[in-house]
């Protein structure tokens, strides 16, 4: 892959890995599956709350360095 490609996508292609393994786990798998399906799950959620949360912009500091 490209390196532009992989700046661009690498991280959705991540969250879509965890997703997916999480969601097939919680299908088949049990005991440590279900721990794994969990947690795999919540990472999207966990991320677009990040995402979304509000933040306040940067003060300009008026002194120099």
């Amino acid at each position: 892959m490209s390196r532009a490609v992989l700046q661009l996508w690498g991280w959705p292609l991540a969250i879509f890995l965890v997703s997916a393994t999480g969601l097939a786990s919680a299908l088949v798998a049990d005991g440590w599956g279900d721990a794994w399906s969990w947690f795999a799950l919540a990472v999207p959620v966990a991320v677009s709350g990040w995402c979304a949360w509000p933040r306040r912009p940067r003060q300009q500091s008026t002194e120099r360095r």
